[in-house]
């Protein structure tokens, strides 16, 4: 079991978390706007939603590693405390380009959207 290379340098650009994960507009990211909007996380807290997914990034292990054409994704699963006083499993997803050493936060979601994938191994 390893962490993500360079997890100290780990980062989440910009506005990816109020445009993104805490959109109810975003085509892609409007489900995943209210799994986390009903644990709490808004655009009044979205610091301390970005402390959470740094944290587990600095503490938990890499659960799969991807090699693609954009550089190497990291899949981390961890506990992520809420603002609700829930604390729930989720799966986080980071990114080493080639161009850049630092670890890029690309998404997030709860665990229970990926438990039931059943991929063939054939």
């Amino acid at each position: 079991m390893r962490q993500i290379p360079n997890y100290e340098k780990a980062y989440i650009s910009g506005q990816k978390l109020r445009k993104y994960l805490l959109s109810e507009t975003h085509a892609i990211g409007k489900a995943k706007a209210k799994f986390f909007r009903s644990l709490g996380f808004n655009d009044d807290n979205i610091e301390l939603f970005e402390q959470e997914l740094m944290t587990i990034a600095y503490t938990e292990f890499v659960a799969e590693e991807i090699r693609t054409l954009f550089g190497i994704k990291y899949i981390v699963d961890g506990m992520l405390p809420t603002p609700s006083g829930i604390s729930t499993k989720i799966r986080t997803i980071w990114i080493v380009e080639p161009h850049d050493e630092r670890p890029r936060f690309i998404t997030a979601y709860p665990q229970r959207m990926f438990a039931t994938d059943k991929r063939s191994t054939t």
